[in-house]
């Protein structure tokens, strides 16, 4: 009981940090509106209304941009009154992690410098900097420029980088400190994943309650580029995703990821790695206090090496993977608190990216851009070790 002590006084401590912010993020501060227009049951997962304030460049179709604008006489300028600026900090108090039996302050987790916003009527731009990410500054990740609504129909456009899995379940949404691993697998030294990539992405909302996605990205992620070049082989990869929404209730969906790459490894030159990807997702929300997310994926290989110099291949290489998220919230949207279950399993021939999990997760909205967070991952991926981590800690945005 002794090692929990430590746990405690960290979440006591988050208490207080956590009431002295009353500040709040960038899109509610323009709009003069509650981050739980487009938030539930807390930042950063995303309601249906944020899905469509997103995909409509971050504005809202009732409110007139015009009056975000300054008036410079050049009708070609679109030249905002006021950078949209925000920022998050995330600290946890950790035990256990890697199997260390240990206690870990790690605070802070993550500071996030966030812009975004509108350019023009049609035109809207995001992006985001580490300047903390687990004591590394990692930089940029999203950072893309939107055409919203091409052709006047329900068809935007982005080019810049992203998360390949964004039309899936968006990671950096996620309201767990556990991640979704089978997005963030890696196989062997394949540089192919379902994380960030750059390239360009459309997507097509028609009538009926269907979305239509497609990607195509360079396929080996956001690493620094050589001689001014990022891709490192010849070949783009293509993303492809359907989803069919019934009411407010259920959404269906299935995507395929299919590309090549070319080796990569210390002493090999010449060969190739095919990759395919495919799954079907589904999002459940019977009512406003529950919500079932759960996506399948199964990947394959033709040819990796486990590592760089390792001299020996393998071929035909299957990964599988599943992910299950029920979110409750006991007064829906207006919910102070709520909990969470998530439950990883990935299992593939190259047995470095085997991995299974459950994770039990807990929430209190102190205000609404601060959240108090404790989370239990059971790991059960090394049966003779004991992986299994206890976090206490904070989110918040202002």
């Amino acid at each position: 009981m002794k090692k929990l002590y430590f746990p405690l006084l960290f979440i006591l401590f988050a208490f207080f940090v956590a009431e002295k912010t009353f500040a709040i993020p960038a899109f509610a501060r323009k709009y003069r509106l509650s981050c739980t227009t487009c938030h539930a049951p807390a930042a950063p997962a995303l309601k249906p209304y944020g899905d469509e304030f997103a995909g409509n460049g971050f504005r809202l179709e009732e409110e007139q941009s015009p009056r975000y604008f300054m008036d410079t006489g050049d009708d070609k300028l679109s030249l905002l009154r006021e950078l949209p600026i925000a920022v998050r900090l995330d600290g946890f108090a950790t035990y256990n992690f890697d199997n260390s039996e240990r206690i870990d302050f790690a605070s802070p987790y993550i500071v996030k410098f966030l812009s975004g916003g509108e350019l023009s009527e049609r035109i809207s731009y995001y992006f985001y900097f580490y300047f903390s990410e687990r004591g590394e500054v990692a930089g940029v990740e999203d950072a893309f420029l939107m055409y919203n609504d091409l052709f006047g129909i329900d068809l935007d456009i982005y080019l810049g980088q992203f998360q390949v899995s964004d039309p899936l379940f968006k990671r950096e949404l996620r309201l767990s400190l556990e991640d979704y691993v089978l997005y963030t697998s890696q196989i062997g030294t394949s540089g192919v994943d379902l994380t960030y990539d750059k390239g360009l992405m459309v997507t097509l909302g028609l009538p009926t309650g269907t979305g239509i996605t497609l990607e195509v990205v360079n396929g080996n992620g956001i690493g620094e580029a050589q001689r001014r070049v990022f891709d490192n082989d010849k070949y783009k990869n293509v993303f492809g995703k359907v989803s069919q929404g019934f009411g407010d209730i259920l959404t269906v969906g299935a995507f395929v990821y299919t590309g090549k790459e070319d080796i990569i490894h210390s002493s090999v030159l010449g060969r190739t790695n095919s990759i395919f990807m495919w799954g079907p997702d589904i999002t459940f929300t019977p009512n406003d206090k529950w919500t079932l997310n759960a996506q399948y994926l199964r990947r394959d290989d033709s040819v990796i090496y486990p590592e760089m110099t390792d001299p020996v291949s393998m071929s035909d290489v299957i990964t599988a993977g599943a992910m299950a998220e029920l979110i409750f919230r006991p007064r829906g949207e207006q919910s102070n608190w709520y909990l969470l279950g998530l439950f990883n399993w990935v299992d593939s021939d190259y047995t470095p990216a085997n991995y299974q999990s459950v994770t039990f997760h807990a929430g209190y909205l102190l205000r609404r851009n601060v959240r108090l967070a404790t989370e239990y991952t059971l790991d059960f991926t090394n049966e003779d070790k004991n992986h299994n981590r206890l976090s206490f800690g904070f989110v918040s945005a202002f």
